[in-house]
């Protein structure tokens, strides 16, 4: 007689649209339990879904909600081990006159919740959920991008030292965590048709060699394949999914 197995358990951050959301739809797709947060509720046909095991409201960005977000993603989650943990909310601030936030211009104070939220929250969730896991002997997904690689001429400056520095933390959290039995890798998306993105990217269609947008779901494969046996051996990497814009 076969035993079944339970279902993988993995947290989803940034759930509601974009990105995250196409990655929790594939996660929920292929058989896992999810937890998700974000700023926002997610559709209501999603909580439906039997493996869409919680949504949590929360701003990641305030140490008041992320507190209180590890707490009760642990109390659902209670002594089961945790899979994949995805690293997926992020913030790239923008300005009503078309001007790349650079460092010359815009508000300091803007610089730091753009990195409460996309530096210093996956520092802080990677250390919450660090037990779970390590029951599971997981895998932590941190979503970076090109910009934190390069210049980009809308992304802005605090947007793009915050996702070279969550770059640098991945590779420092896949040493520490090997210890506990969880691998650490980043996905780098470029140009993702999602609400994030400028409408003026068109006009870098020409720097990217596939001549197209990604879509959402393509992240949502990749991030997939890092959360999963198939790169078992597979820690302290990052993925471009540009196009092959990265090269040029």
């Amino acid at each position: 007689m076969s035993s079944v197995e339970p279902p993988r358990n993995a947290i989803v951050t940034g759930a509601s649209r974009g990105i995250g959301h196409a990655t929790a739809r594939l996660f929920a797709a292929r058989g896992w339990r999810i937890l998700t947060t974000s700023r926002d509720d997610v559709p209501p046909e999603c909580l439906r879904d039997p493996a869409w095991t919680r949504h949590i409201v929360a701003d990641l960005a305030e140490a008041k909600d992320i507190e209180r977000f590890i707490s009760e993603a642990n109390a659902t989650l209670g002594e089961a081990p945790l899979h994949a943990l995805i690293n997926n909310a992020g913030w790239s601030p923008k300005t009503p006159f078309k001007e790349r936030l650079g460092i010359l211009n815009g508000d300091l104070k803007g610089w730091r919740q753009v990195f409460e939220l996309n530096f210093f929250a996956p520092l802080r969730l990677a250390r919450g959920f660090a037990a779970a896991l390590h029951r599971g002997k997981g895998a932590v997904v941190n979503v970076t991008s090109i910009a934190g690689h390069s210049v980009h001429p809308f992304a802005g400056s605090a947007y793009s030292t915050s996702k070279a520095a969550l770059s640098s933390l991945t590779r420092e959290m896949a040493a520490e965590m090997a210890q506990l039995g969880v691998r650490v890798n980043a996905v780098a998306p470029g140009e993702i048709e999602t609400a994030m993105l400028s409408p003026e990217t068109e006009v870098l269609l020409p720097r990217i060699p596939l001549n197209r947008l990604g879509q959402p779901d393509e992240v949502a494969r990749t991030v997939y394949y890092l959360a999963s046996e198939d790169s078992a051996y597979v820690t302290g990497t990052e993925v471009f999914i540009t196009g092959g814009q990265h090269l040029l």
